[in-house]
C-alpha cells in the first residue's frame, strides 16, 4: 500500500453535510464528497491487511484496496476502471448502500473502519467531473434480442452487460420513467435522479433501448381498472425474444391487519414517497399525499421509514414519530463477536437527525379517528420472552395520529408478474431460481431468467446489481454457449 503506517497516523474523515435546519428546506443532496487531499489520507488508512474481509463483505466483490491505494496515489481514471470492473453503478451504492464492505474492515475491529463508501463515492463523481464515464460500445453484434421487465438496479446492471456482450437489450417499464424502486422509493435528497438519467443516456448510447409506460402481463396491478398505457404479454415477449429477465422490485409491502386500519390517513410507505419524487421532477399531481400540518406516526423502523421521516420534515409536519416492534439495538456492537458480518446496533440516519421521536418495542394495537379520519393510534409497549412476543401488562398509551405510514417491509415481488409468466415461486412468493450449479437465475419456464428483488425478495441495491450482472452472465452463456462476462 502507499502509506504503510496510514492506519495509525489519520483518522476517519465523515463526508461534510449541510445542516439540518438548512436541509429540509429543499430535496437535494446534501452530502458532500471528499476532496482530493481528504480523498487521499482516507485511502491511505487502507492496512494492507493481507486478507482484506472488505472485498467478501461487498455483495459485488469490489477490489476494495487496490482502488483505495490508486487513490492514494492521484490515479483516479485507473481507480475508476478498477471500481467499475466490479460495479456498473457506483454513484448509487456510493450514496445508498449501507456499506457492509466497512462492517467488515479489518481496521474497523479495534478502530473506526476505512470510510470505504466515502472514497468511492469520491471516485466516481470524479470519474463524471472529468468526462471519463463513456459508453462501452460492443465491436460485434451477436442478432440475439434479449427482454428485460423491469429497470431498477437489477435490471439496469443485466441489461447494461448484456450489451456490452453485443446483444441487442429492450427495458420493459412499467413507469413513465426509468429506475423502478431506485427513482420512485429512494428520497431525492438521498439521490437526486439525474444519476439514473446520465446512466440512462450511456446505456442507450450502448444499444440499450427503453420503453417505459408499458405494463408487462395479462392482469393489471392491485388497484388499476384502467391502464392508459402499453401493455405488452408474456407470449409476445417469447417470441419476440430470445431471453427474457424478470428483474422487478419488491413491491408487495407489509400490512398490518389492525381494527381502524380502513380508516382514511393510514397509507404504505409507498403511497407517500413516490409522489415527492414525482413532483420533484416536475410532475402535476392532483392531491398530493401530504404531511404537511400533521402529526405523523411511521410504523416500521428500517430505511424506508426513515425515508418516511425524512420527507414529512421537508413537507412541514407538525411532529413525526417513528417506532419499532423489536427492542432498542445496543448503541455499539459486540465486534469480537459478529465482526466480519453485519452487526446489530442502532444507527441513527440523517433523517433521524433532522428531527423524530424514535421508540422501539412497540405494537399496534388499533388505529382510532372520527368521521372516517384517523386520529390516533392505540399502542402497546411488548417484551421477548423465549423468541415469543409479549404485551407488557398495563402499557398501553395512545398517540396523536392525523397520518399514519406504514413502512414494514415489503414481503414478496409483484405476484401477476410471476403468474403471467407461470413462473414457480418458493416459500416467499419470489421466483424460484437458484445461484448456484447448472442454470443459474433460470426459472422453471423456458428462456426465463429472474434477478434482483424478484428471485431474493427485499434487498439491498448492491445486491441488485450482484444478481443482475451474475444473472447476465448466465443469459449469455445461454445464447452463446460460452461467456466471457465477469461474474
Amino acid at each position: 500500500m502507499g502509506k504503510v503506517t496510514g492506519f495509525m497516523e489519520y483518522q476517519r474523515l465523515q463526508e461534510a453535510s449541510e445542516a439540518p435546519l438548512a436541509r429540509k428546506k429543499h430535496y437535494k443532496e446534501f452530502l458532500l464528497h471528499l476532496d482530493d487531499a481528504q480523498a487521499k489520507i482516507q485511502g491511505a488508512r487502507c492496512m494492507d491487511c493481507g486478507i482484506p474481509f472488505c472485498n467478501n463483505g461487498c455483495p459485488v466483490n469490489n477490489i476494495i484496496p487496490d482502488w483505495n491505494d490508486l487513490v492514494y496515489q492521484g490515479d483516479y481514471q485507473l481507480a475508476l476502471e478498477t471500481l467499475h470492473s466490479t460495479n456498473n453503478f457506483p454513484e448509487f451504492t456510493g450514496r445508498i448502500c449501507p456499506a457492509p464492505c466497512e462492517t467488515a474492515c479489518t481496521l474497523g475491529i479495534n478502530n473506526d473502519p476505512v470510510g470505504i463508501k466515502s472514497i468511492e463515492h469520491f471516485i466516481i463523481d470524479k470519474g463524471w467531473e472529468n468526462g471519463w464515464v463513456l459508453p462501452q460500445i460492443p465491436k460485434y453484434k451477436t442478432g440475439k434480442k434479449v427482454a428485460i421487465v423491469g429497470s431498477g438496479p437489477a435490471g439496469l446492471a443485466t441489461a447494461q452487460q448484456l450489451a456490452r456482450a453485443g446483444h441487442d437489450v429492450t427495458v420493459f417499464e412499467k413507469n413513465d420513467r426509468v429506475g423502478g424502486l431506485l427513482r420512485y422509493g429512494i428520497p431525492d435528497f438521498k439521490m437526486e435522479k439525474s444519476h439514473i438519467d446520465k446512466r440512462v443516456e450511456q446505456m442507450q448510447a450502448e444499444g440499450v433501448v427503453f420503453k417505459t409506460g408499458v405494463l408487462v402481463g395479462n392482469e393489471f396491478p392491485a388497484g388499476i381498472t384502467n391502464w392508459s398505457k402499453q401493455t405488452i404479454s408474456p407470449e409476445q415477449l417469447k417470441q419476440d425474444f430470445d431471453a427474457i429477465v424478470i428483474a422487478g422490485g419488491a413491491e408487495q409491502p407489509r400490512d398490518l391487519p389492525v381494527p381502524g386500519r380502513e380508516l382514511k390517513g393510514v397509507h404504505f410507505a409507498m403511497d407517500f414517497l413516490p409522489l415527492q419524487n414525482k413532483v420533484n421532477a416536475g410532475d402535476k399531481i392532483k392531491d398530493q399525499l401530504l404531511a404537511t400540518g400533521k402529526h405523523v406516526v411511521v410504523i416500521g423502523g428500517g430505511d424506508t421509514g426513515s425515508d418516511c421521516v425524512g420527507t414529512s420534515n421537508r413537507h412541514g409536519a407538525k411532529s413525526v414519530a417513528q417506532f419499532e416492534l423489536m427492542p432498542q439495538p445496543p448503541e455499539q456492537e459486540n465486534k469480537p463477536l459478529v465482526w466480519p458480518y453485519w452487526p446489530t446496533k442502532l444507527r441513527t440516519s440523517s433523517s433521524h437527525e433532522e428531527g423524530c421521536e424514535r421508540d422501539w418495542a412497540v405494537a399496534t394495537k388499533r388505529l382510532e379517528g372520527k368521521a372516517g379520519k384517523v386520529e390516533k393510534l392505540i399502542a402497546c409497549r411488548v417484551e421477548w420472552k423465549d423468541g415469543k412476543m409479549q404485551e407488557v401488562p398495563d402499557s398501553e398509551f395512545e398517540m396523536k395520529a392525523d397520518l399514519v405510514l406504514l413502512a414494514m417491509g415489503f414481503v414478496s415481488p409483484v405476484q401477476q408478474v410471476l403468474d403471467a409468466f407461470g413462473v414457480e415461486r418458493d416459500g416467499r412468493g419470489n421466483a424460484k431460481a437458484s445461484t448456484d450449479g447448472a442454470g443459474c437465475y433460470k426459472t422453471n419456464v423456458e428462456k426465463v431468467f429472474a434477478a434482483g428483488d424478484m428471485r431474493r425478495g427485499q434487498s439491498l441495491v448492491v445486491w441488485a446489481i450482484r444478481e443482475g450482472r451474475q444473472c447476465a452472465r448466465e443469459v449469455d452463456a445461454m445464447l452463446m454457449g460460452v461467456s466471457l462476462l465477469p461474474r
